[in-house]
């Protein structure tokens, strides 16, 4: 079979690439990936505790951001030991500003499992990562490939985006049926590369890394993928940046802002709060948020529920101990949850004196009234706040 070979259908309808189409892809992505890589430093030593700290952290994240909290999390946490037995306090501040604080929670709860039950070093096998908490199947896929080199797939947001487009798929990226049969097709496509190279070790790790590269820096989401922009081609003239682009079906029908196809999420669930920064004799009140449910466990700015005006800030300031009161009006700011937006009113209001050491001790034990500098440098404020922080 050739390159050229007429494309076929599956039952669902839906036009695919013969399986040797996609092993030359495979091919020239791993030729593309070895002269356009990335320099990341999770890369420089692929070590399984750095590939997973890395992917947790990348979820939801952008790789620049996640650079400076990458070298700062393995210079305080440098090993599972470490981690395993870290204080959760610290632990949430070190991962503050980066959010879904769950991950790094549940890393820890791995942690403790490696350390307990696998001597510290993190299993070998795809099947024994994906049961530690908090790893599903495409980090399981990350570091069974990049860190112990087994030809595992690891389908993520920008591989099922060149997929999609590569293959003409309009299928819900969303749906793990879809999800799942993307890997089974690239673990395929990996063994049948190894195979014919006759590598001692698998490309998967290489292959699975050149599939994001291209989605992160080439076939980006949105309507201007490299492949439709002017001035695309390559320094050499040789034609567009993307190294699949003439065995690509979306490219070739002028389709790709069509792909990927996901449903639509239901609409954000939209809360109204009123955002409390209470301070007195350089102390500010934070408090703690319950251990489960949203930011669990994490200290935020006292808030009351609904927009609240003047008088209703000032009385619930006095119950909590203030007195004395200032009020300063703040700008208003919004923070956007994976299913809810809290759109935030914000009040500063200084007191003169407290009518207790620790305000409402008596009545939630989980206020707290703390200086400045403290705050910043030990209890984790969730970057919902963020807007707010300079008034810290």
């Amino acid at each position: 079979m050739s390159d050229k070979e007429e494309s076929r259908k599956t039952d669902n309808g839906n036009v695919t690439m013969p399986e040797i189409t996609l092993s030359c892809a495979a091919k020239r992505l791993l030729t593309w990936y070895e002269e356009n890589r990335r320099t990341l430093p999770w890369r420089d030593d692929p070590s399984p505790y750095h590939v997973w700290l890395s992917e947790i952290m990348l979820q939801q994240t952008r790789v620049e951001t996640v650079k400076g909290y990458y070298e700062r999390f393995l210079n305080n946490i440098p090993d599972m030991e470490t981690l395993a037995r870290f204080p959760e306090d610290e632990l949430l501040k070190l991962w503050e500003g980066l959010g879904y604080y769950n991950r790094v929670r549940n890393m820890q709860k791995a942690a403790i499992r490696i350390v307990d039950h696998y001597g510290g070093r993190m299993p070998s096998s795809y099947e024994e990562i994906l049961s530690l908490p908090g790893i599903g199947a495409y980090t399981a896929g990350a570091i069974a490939s990049m860190a112990y080199g087994q030809a595992v797939a690891a389908v993520d947001g920008n591989v099922l985006r060149v997929c999609t487009r590569l293959l003409l798929r309009d299928d819900d990226i969303g749906k793990e049926s879809f999800k799942t049969e993307i890997k089974k097709v690239l673990e395929d496509v990996i063994q049948d590369v190894d195979g014919k190279e006759n590598r001692d070790k698998s490309c998967a790790g290489a292959l699975n890394q050149a599939l994001m590269d291209l989605g992160a820096m080439v076939c980006v989401p949105g309507t201007s993928p490299a492949c439709i922009r002017e001035g695309n081609e390559a320094e050499d003239g040789g034609g567009c940046a993307c190294p699949l682009s003439d065995i690509c079906r979306a490219h070739a029908l002028h389709r790709e802002a069509e792909f990927p196809n996901k449903a639509k999420k239901p609409d954000r669930k939209i809360e109204k709060k009123t955002v409390l920064i209470l301070s007195c004799n350089d102390r500010i009140l934070i408090h703690k948020r319950p251990e489960t449910g949203l930011l669990a466990g994490l200290y935020e700015l006292p808030s009351l529920e609904g927009w609240a005006g003047r008088k209703r800030v000032l009385s619930y300031a006095k119950e909590l101990g203030f007195n004395g009161l200032k009020i300063e009006i703040l700008p208003d700011s919004k923070h956007i949850f994976s299913h809810r937006e809290w759109h935030m009113r914000a009040y500063m209001i200084r007191a003169d004196e407290l009518s207790a050491d620790i305000p409402v001790t008596d009545k939630d034990e989980n206020f707290l009234l703390a200086e400045s500098e403290v705050i910043r440098n030990k209890y984790p404020i969730p970057s919902a706040f963020s807007a707010y922080r300079e008034y810290l």
